[in-house]
């Protein structure tokens, strides 16, 4: 088994809190939480431009061992669906990174969804994910410190935000993308200009 850490990493992008106009949401879906022998069941991303959606990205992956009961049940992704509209893992890769180009990236909790595509860039393609990134889970802590929880439904009940039918990845960026959205709202100056 292999234990990762942050200097596994040494390409990974800056984590930063700041108010961008322009990034792509990102959010995937997997077999399990452990990088090492969890795969990457669905990618998805939207796009935004002027803090308004330009395009979506959204792939369901072929992967090599059965789906599990407890992954099925809170994604509805089946067997039976990735076996139809299942696409090969390096060719959805290689599209993501060209959806994605040089944007920062943002997402809930994103160090998860970047440290799991980040391993299988660099064992399927051989290239990194070096991408700057927002994690809308740490700017919420810091702009909302009184918040008791700060997970992603969380935050949709928060903002009363339209609350999440269902937790697949593209639904979970449009919804990551609202929250990022009033989370700048609220953002202090001290806050625009930090960055790690």
């Amino acid at each position: 088994m292999i234990i990762y850490n942050k200097n596994s990493r040494p390409h990974k992008g800056k984590s930063l809190l700041k108010k961008v106009n322009n990034y792509t949401a990102v959010d995937i879906e997997t077999t399990s939480l452990d990088t090492y022998y969890g795969e990457i069941l669905e990618i998805s991303a939207i796009k935004i431009r002027d803090n308004k959606e330009e395009a979506k990205f959204s792939k369901l992956i072929k992967v090599n061992n059965e789906i599990g009961r407890f992954t099925t049940n809170l994604t509805a992704i089946t067997n039976e669906m990735v076996v139809k509209k299942g696409e090969d893992l390096i060719d959805v890769l290689q599209s993501f990174k060209n959806f994605v180009g040089n944007d920062i990236i943002i997402g809930h909790n994103v160090n998860f969804d970047i440290n799991f595509i980040y391993d299988s860039m660099k064992k399927n393609l051989g290239e990194y994910l070096t991408n700057d990134y927002i994690d809308t889970l740490r700017l919420s802590r810091q702009v909302l410190p009184y918040l008791r929880h700060h997970k992603l439904d969380d935050l949709i009940k928060y903002f009363n935000l339209k609350s999440r039918n269902e937790h697949r990845a593209l639904n979970d960026c449009v919804l990551t993308n609202q929250v990022y959205i009033k989370l700048c709202e609220i953002l202090t100056n001290k806050y625009l200009s930090t960055k790690l």
